[in-house]
C-alpha cells in the first residue's frame, strides 16, 4: 500500500463531492498535530496489517478455552 498524499485526498474530495473538506482538515489527516492518537496513515497501516491475515489460520473463538 502506497503511503497517504495529500492530493490523494484532495483529489477524491474534489471529483466526489461528498463532503466538503477544507484543505487544514485534510492536513490533519495526512499529518496530524492537533493531538490525534492515532493518523489516519497508522489506521490504514494496522487494516492493511489485519486485511493480509489469514482468517483460516485463526481458531473459532468457540475454540478457546474459557479461564
Amino acid at each position: 500500500m502506497e503511503k497517504l498524499q495529500q492530493q490523494t485526498l484532495t483529489g477524491m474530495r474534489d471529483q466526489l463531492g461528498c463532503y466538503a473538506w477544507q484543505d487544514a482538515e485534510i492536513s490533519e489527516l495526512v499529518d496530524p498535530r492537533l493531538g490525534i492518537i492515532t493518523g489516519f496513515q497508522d489506521l490504514l497501516d494496522q487494516l492493511e496489517i489485519l486485511r493480509k491475515i489469514d482468517l483460516q489460520a485463526i481458531p473459532p473463538a468457540s475454540d478457546i478455552p474459557a479461564r
